[in-house]
């Protein structure tokens, strides 16, 4: 006959028990923060959404004498996101081409594409033509630390398109180019962009121009 419980043991078993259900519950409160910390790691790596032409909530900026209502969504760097006078303002387009980082400035600081093609880059050609974009030319371009960069051209407009490449540095990611334009508006736009996009060269100024339109720069 198997003898009773001693109250000794029973306190036992009930003390082993709530442990037991403290260690659970330390558990479950673990893996929450865990969750969480995951959940809120996911956030920060997605970031902000793509920027969109639409875009509310704007910010009115003036670069170099233009005042430009531009929508926060579009700012590059958070702490540019403040109204009133500004040096230069750097933000994101979402073209149909691709994405564009997008540089404004007064005009006094930044010579055209255009401009280096005839002035600095022609006198720093390769020997031979890089072939492969319909109605674009590229040059090598060498020496004076211009080595492995290619300027793509326009060779037939009086304003031509002009962008300058130079290779990527991560194996297997699409080259960066450059490319310098003045705008009537008396500001200067230096856009950065993958190389990838230079096939839709014909619609870039089209595009783009949608853009700075919205915000007042073209």
């Amino acid at each position: 006959m198997n003898a009773s419980h001693s109250p000794a043991q029973a306190a036992s078993h009930t003390s082993g028990l709530v442990h037991n259900l403290a260690g659970i519950a330390l558990v479950v409160m673990l893996a929450a923060l865990g969750i969480a910390y995951l959940v809120d790691l996911s956030g920060r790596s997605h970031g902000q959404q793509a920027p969109g032409i639409d875009d509310g909530n704007a910010i009115v900026q003036t670069v170099g004498g233009r005042e430009l209502t531009i929508p926060e969504n579009w700012f590059r760097y958070g702490e540019q996101m403040q109204s009133g006078f500004v040096s230069q303002v750097d933000l994101s387009f979402t073209l149909p081409l691709g994405a564009v980082q997008v540089t404004l400035l007064p005009r006094s600081r930044a010579k055209t594409s255009s401009e280096l093609l005839d002035s600095v880059y022609v006198h720093q050609f390769a020997k031979g033509t890089q072939t492969g974009l319909p109605g674009l030319i590229g040059q090598k371009l060498e020496g004076n630390g211009y080595n492995g960069e290619v300027v793509w051209y326009d060779a037939l407009a009086q304003k031509p398109f002009v962008a300058k490449c130079i290779a990527a540095i991560e194996a297997g990611a699409p080259n960066k180019c450059v490319r310098t334009v003045h705008l009537q508006t008396g500001l200067a736009a230096i856009f950065s962009f993958d190389d990838t996009m230079l096939p839709g060269w014909r619609d870039f100024d089209v595009e783009m121009a949608k853009w700075l339109d919205r915000i007042g720069a073209n």
